[in-house]
């Protein structure tokens, strides 16, 4: 699905969408897209994180899959998510003032994420940082102010499974990060690497491990209807 300012959404309040609004949009959809078959989340990048948290405020999704579980409220997740490194840790406390027509300001995607890291083909990143509706495309200061302020607490309350299917060689966000806020998780998680994947996993074999990882939650999320006393 394309959220606000990516994709092909379009939005008359553009300036005012916040990381909340994304929350709130994907747990409506599992909401009007449920048939009472069981819902599996698919989230990349930021929408690892994402995914979990809907679907926990949700309370209808029967497995999350994710590439990536960047907290960016981690200090170590939030040197690695901005080009700037530990230096952006100086800015962080200033999140706070952003508030008002400081919150519309447009920010470009490529100002503060480092779509270099995109993938292992470095042409990958010059590609997705001129796409207008994606990394080459402009959000509003009070977006990443939201975004990066966001504690998933709901998240963590989460007691269906999550798994963690990461690229093996993701130079943007380590495994490491990924796999620390999963053991924050309540509910049953599991954790495997796409073979030769970079941060965007289009590389084989990783994308058939990502394939074939999808498909086995698929087929365990089947098999538990099936088996369930009707």
């Amino acid at each position: 699905m394309d959220l606000p300012l990516y994709g092909r959404t379009m939005t008359t309040s553009r300036g005012t969408v916040t990381y909340e609004d994304w929350v709130d949009l994907l747990v409506d959809l599992i909401s009007a897209e449920d048939d009472g078959r069981p819902v599996i989340l698919l989230g990349a990048s930021i929408g690892g994180l994402l995914t979990v948290e809907a679907a926990a405020r949700s309370r209808r999704v029967g497995a999350v899959v994710a590439t990536c579980l960047l907290d960016p409220r981690e200090s170590s997740a939030r040197a690695a998510m901005t080009r700037f490194g530990s230096f952006a840790l100086v800015f962080m406390p200033l999140l706070k003032l952003v508030r008002g027509p400081i919150a519309r300001f447009p920010v470009k995607v490529t100002w503060v994420a480092d779509l270099r890291s995109m993938g292992r083909d470095p042409s990958l990143g010059r590609l997705c940082a001129k796409d207008a509706r994606g990394g080459g495309g402009w959000v509003p200061l009070g977006f990443l102010a939201s975004y990066m302020q966001h504690s998933h607490s709901e998240a963590r309350t989460a007691l269906f499974p999550v798994h963690l299917m990461h690229p093996e060689l993701d130079k943007w966000t380590p495994v490491e990060l990924s796999e620390g806020t999963l053991r924050t998780l309540h509910g049953p998680t599991t954790s495997q690497l796409l073979r030769g994947c970079g941060h965007f996993p289009l590389e084989e074999p990783g994308l058939r491990d990502l394939l074939s990882g999808l498909e086995d939650v698929a087929a365990n999320a089947a098999s538990s209807i099936a088996g369930s006393p009707s």
